[in-house]
């Protein structure tokens, strides 16, 4: 199962990540910013409040990605 192990605020909506593969992601989350639990984090403010689970990245409202996801989009 592929993890997300580090993550590092970039700017704006963009992330860097590091995976348990090993591999290095920078990810740019403005176009996913949409709906009642990812729109609230277009406020910066409450996007920059994230931490590491066990697998993926948690905002402070509870909001989540899958790392599978996270992987796919990140360049």
């Amino acid at each position: 199962m592929l993890k997300v192990k580090d993550v590092d605020y970039l700017n704006n909506y963009r992330l860097a990540l590091l995976f348990s593969d090993g591999v290095r992601k920078e990810v740019d989350l403005e176009p996913y910013l949409n709906g009642e639990v990812f729109g609230p984090l277009r406020d910066i403010n409450l996007f920059v409040q994230y931490g590491l689970t066990p697998t993926t990245i948690e905002w402070a409202n509870g909001a989540d990605l899958a790392s599978e996801f996270l992987y796919r989009i990140g360049k």
